[in-house]
């Protein structure tokens, strides 16, 4: 993929189409929106709305649950595990960040974030991360895609739900779960912690995890079909979407030859330092969500995964309001359009970015 350059377009805020701070609520938000004429013209995939074709529609090939491109059917049934990555300045580069299916960037403590990659095929990376510690809301949101979560220690106060059956996990830096992790000489610690294909795979069986999907998981998204993409004629133009994020102060440019959004981070582009590739979505989700700290002393936060809220929906260079709701800590978060529909996506990775709601109005798009 060709590394492209920053377009330095001019940045309209988009205050007025992403939800501000305000009182906690713990309702989800609403759903059923009266939907109007225009509203009813925000994207050509009525007939993608359902879900995915069954296995068999292409010999030997079944659509992933989780990007909905055709993979081989066996892969299609197999359970993915998530990765806590670093993503400061020192950690750079990141590997195997391009092999994800999905790609969450939450904000921690001290105005950084860190990366989680959703890998269901998990195979041929010699080496992934630099992997790192555990903040709570993680672990419910690695929780929704059946993931075996791998991470090295935790915040104090994930500790009790990392102990409990809620969640099968790896932890690199207690008990037994170090041998599945490596330290690089080329690095200081914190910023020097790996695994790879082998170890991952290695710890899922030595733990006695599961390595299939439930029958009943089903597709983690809606998607498009490849022939018929979702095109959104409402909302707003989105060539640029910068994330309010301090310390990355990330930004993504959409590429309208392969319909991708290229990653940027840091003043430079973010490549996979595994592939040489530059780092590059299909979808974006900005999920907004209430937000407070959960420790003053530290900055820890407090992200609500679950009572619902606003946010935006991106592809094809174009972005429009969405809400989301999730029923319980264990079920998948649901997005949808302004007239209620589910949102479709378009087949490939997808980058999900939690906003905080005092926050979002500081995302911007050309």
């Amino acid at each position: 993929m060709k590394k492209r350059q920053a377009r330095g377009l001019l940045l309209l805020t988009a205050a007025g189409l992403l939800a501000g701070c305000g009182p906690k609520k713990k309702e989800p938000a609403p759903t059923e929106i009266r939907q109007t004429e225009a509203q009813e013209t925000v994207y050509e995939t009525e007939e993608e709305t359902e879900a995915l074709p069954a296995a068999d529609s292409r010999e030997g090939q079944a659509r992933s649950p989780f990007t909905g491109e055709w993979i081989d059917e066996d892969t299609a049934g197999l359970r993915p595990v998530a990765v806590m990555t670093e993503n400061t300045k020192a950690s750079l580069p990141q590997y195997g960040l391009s092999s994800a299916d999905v790609i969450y960037e939450c904000p921690v403590e001290g105005g950084i974030t860190r990366l989680m990659g959703i890998y269901q095929d998990y195979s041929g990376m010699e080496k992934v991360g630099n992997v790192r510690s555990c903040r709570l809301y993680y672990v419910y949101f690695a929780k929704e895609f059946d993931a075996v979560y791998f991470h090295a220690g935790e915040s104090k106060y994930a500790l009790d739900v990392l102990n409990s059956s809620f969640i099968d996990n790896v932890d690199g830096i207690t008990g037994k779960g170090g041998k599945y992790f490596y330290r690089d000489s080329g690095k200081k610690a914190p910023h020097n912690l790996y695994t790879t294909s082998d170890m991952l795979a290695l710890g899922v069986s030595d733990f006695g995890y599961s390595t299939q999907l439930s029958d009943s998981y089903g597709a983690h998204y809606q998607f498009a079909d490849e022939d018929q993409p979702t095109v959104l004629k409402d909302g707003i133009d989105a060539n640029r979407v910068s994330l309010y994020y301090v310390d990355p102060k990330p930004w993504f440019e959409y590429n309208s030859e392969d319909g991708k959004y290229y990653r940027y981070e840091f003043g430079s582009p973010q490549t996979d330092a595994l592939t040489g590739e530059p780092i590059a979505v299909t979808n974006i989700i900005i999920q907004n969500c209430y937000s407070s700290l959960k420790d003053a002393s530290n900055g820890t936060l407090d992200i609500d995964y679950q009572s619902g809220g606003t946010g935006m929906f991106i592809t094809g260079g174009r972005a429009v309001e969405i809400t989301w709701t999730r029923e319980s800590a264990s079920a998948k978060t649901r997005y949808f359009y302004s007239d209620g529909n589910e949102i479709v996506l378009n087949p490939g990775t997808t980058w999900v970015a939690i906003a905080e709601n005092a926050k979002a109005g500081k995302n911007t798009f050309n």
